[in-house]
């Protein structure tokens, strides 16, 4: 399945170039153009689906088989000290490209890349949130 309109999904048929670093008959891994580091890779189902909210179980199985892969590999390949994992779903949380992706960002130690910051729970909130949860699962 494939969106015409989606830059992904261009990227996997090639009608956009890419520097694919990977590919298999489920994925395809690919050098961000707008790298946080050198050595930035995005991981895609070629299957189109929006977000991590309508992926199948095996659209999501493949993928992270693959993210284990890339990540391992970008461990060795650029001697870099630790590789964060991210996923934006929807645009509040920062999704630009709706196509379900993962951000393979190397890590070095002291490279003044900060994460965001944490906060404390009000009394009593921690429990009622994760009842909350508990219930949709």
């Amino acid at each position: 399945m494939s969106d015409p309109n989606c830059i992904f999904c261009k990227i996997i048929t090639g009608e956009i170039p890419s520097e694919k670093i990977y590919e298999d008959e489920k994925c395809l891994a690919f050098l961000d153009i707008r790298p946080v580091v050198p050595g930035h890779v995005l991981v895609v189902p070629k299957n189109h689906c929006r977000n991590i909210f309508d992926a199948t179980p095996e659209d999501i199985t493949s993928l992270f088989l693959v993210v284990k892969k890339i990540s391992t590999a970008l461990k060795q390949a650029l001697n870099c000290d630790g590789v964060n994992i991210q996923n934006n779903n929807e645009s509040a949380a920062g999704q630009v490209i709706m196509h379900l992706h993962i951000h393979l960002i190397p890590r070095y130690q002291d490279d003044n890349l900060h994460l965001w910051p944490g906060t404390d729970y009000e009394p009593g909130q921690i429990s009622l949130i994760a009842e909350k949860i508990r219930k949709e699962i």
